[in-house]
């Protein structure tokens, strides 16, 4: 409870003063605390929902990096509200000061589990929601400047989520794989670099289309293991997913 009212309160005192340059306009600034809002509860939520609950020195950064993740989310409401307007390229920075930061947090958690003995099946599931959460909210900024498409590779993981809820088979852990982990690495960098100010559109849609394409290979081959799994052994049918982006679960 502690740390979780802890994650929340990080978010809302940052977000009090990242939106100051917004209060003028109570509709922007509640909208924005809203899609913040959403990104930190669904993470709290994860560890409240623990039985028996529980949280560890891991799942304390993980939940940080929530609360980083929450306010990019504000701020690129804050961005698209902006449009092309004199401010975009300043909301663009700072989505990705705040985006940068979150993704490198991502390998911090990992060491903190392995050094305290701490990693766990509930924080890689943590983890691997925030990582698609990140994904989500660069996505959408990335809408902001090169029409809807982006999307396609913040919404991925939930539509898998979704499919898994309809198809057991996707449920099953999959083996580790390199080539995965680095694919899903890619997603959030190139994002970053595509919402660069100063990046020509032209490059940063380039770089996005591959990484979106290298994403739909990677899930598309994922796919078809599980399916090779579940004919290998059909009478497990049984798991949770756990994967964020074309990334593994697991620290």
């Amino acid at each position: 409870m502690a740390d979780a009212g802890a994650a929340v309160a990080a978010y809302l005192v940052a977000w009090a003063w990242l939106g100051m340059e917004v209060l003028t306009d109570p509709a922007l600034w509640f909208g924005a605390l809203a899609a913040g809002a959403a990104v930190i509860l669904r993470a709290t939520g994860s560890v409240l929902r623990r039985n028996p609950r529980f949280s560890t020195p891991a799942d304390r950064v993980t939940l940080g990096r929530a609360a980083i993740v929450a306010c990019c989310a504000a701020m690129t409401v804050v961005g698209l509200a902006a449009g092309a307007d004199a401010g975009a390229a300043v909301r663009a920075g700072e989505v990705v000061v705040l985006g940068t930061t979150a993704l490198l947090l991502d390998a911090v958690d990992g060491r903190v589990a392995r050094f305290t003995g701490s990693a766990t099946a509930e924080g890689s599931r943590l983890d691997s929601d925030t990582d698609a959460a990140l994904v989500l909210v660069l996505s959408c900024a990335g809408a902001g400047r090169f029409g809807p498409w982006p999307l396609a590779i913040g919404l991925m993981y939930y539509a898998f989520l979704a499919a898994a809820c309809f198809r057991p088979s996707l449920r099953k852990p999959l083996p580790s794989s390199t080539v995965r982990k680095v694919i899903g690495a890619t997603q959030p960098a190139a994002l970053l670099f595509a919402l660069l100010p100063g990046v020509p559109a032209w490059l940063g849609a380039v770089v996005l289309g591959a990484a979106l394409g290298l994403l739909i290979y990677s899930f598309g081959r994922d796919v078809l293991e599980l399916e090779r799994l579940r004919r290998a052994s059909p009478g497990v049918e049984s798991g949770s997913p756990a994967r964020c982006a074309g990334t593994p679960a697991g620290r």
